[in-house]
């Protein structure tokens, strides 16, 4: 009888851990239940998800394309280096095109005509000599690119490495020389009335807002190559 009482007294508790709770019951159920839905909803967000991170980079690469379609970098346009073989020296440390000579120094005759003395700055650079001006603009005025940018192209991206652009100063107002003042001297003047005439076209008018005014800059249109190598700065921006 006692032994019986002894097994009975053990034997309750391990019967007890044997029954789940009902509430606790319910609840794995509905669980299990609902389980195939969150596992739908979390895999639609997480698709989504990776979809947004892999497209993200190609809506940026076509902003790009859209943006920088005819290779343009800060407002001015990429251009191949003239070959050596095609540049004349019409002045002591200046060399332009052998398309335009002729009708550069024609207009200078012409313009001492009219009593107006027309004097070359500056015509043919090497996309290396660009390079050393470009740069140097930063330390010399601490300016970012985009800054320097406004006054000097970089480099490949000169109209001076195509031997087509020529900067003219007033031989009688020598101060003006790469200054926005030419606009204001006798030379400049006669330009805007006849450099179309010898096929001259004004570069970097008023009208630019990328490229600050330039009138001493003056390119060559007078030849197949050269409206060929002009076609894109022609464009509208």
């Amino acid at each position: 009888m006692r032994l019986n009482k002894e097994i009975n007294q053990f034997d309750i508790p391990l019967a007890k851990r044997t029954y789940l709770n009902n509430s606790n019951s319910i609840l794995l159920k509905k669980l299990l239940i609902l389980s195939p839905f969150l596992f739908l909803i979390f895999s639609i967000a997480a698709l989504r998800l990776i979809r947004n991170i892999e497209l993200e980079p190609l809506y940026n690469l076509k902003f790009q394309v859209e943006r920088d379609h005819d290779g343009r970098i800060f407002g001015h346009i990429p251009y191949k280096e003239i070959p050596k073989e095609k540049l004349v020296l019409i002045e002591p440390n200046i060399e332009v095109h052998i398309d335009m000579r002729d009708s550069l120094l024609k207009m200078r005759e012409e313009a001492k005509k009219d009593g107006i003395y027309l004097v070359f700055l500056s015509g043919y650079r090497s996309i290396n000599l660009q390079n050393d001006i470009f740069y140097s603009l930063k330390s010399i005025r601490n300016q970012e690119a985009a800054e320097r940018a406004r006054v000097s192209a970089p480099p490949g991206y000169s109209e001076h490495s195509t031997g087509f652009a020529i900067d003219i100063g007033d031989a009688t107002q020598r101060e003006t020389d790469f200054e926005a003042d030419f606009e204001n001297t006798d030379a400049f003047r006669w330009l805007i009335k006849n450099a179309a005439r010898y096929h001259f076209k004004l570069s970097f008018n008023k009208d630019n807002k990328y490229i600050d005014y330039e009138p001493w800059h003056w390119r060559y249109e007078g030849s197949i190559e050269a409206l060929k190598v002009f076609e894109s700065s022609n464009i509208k921006l």
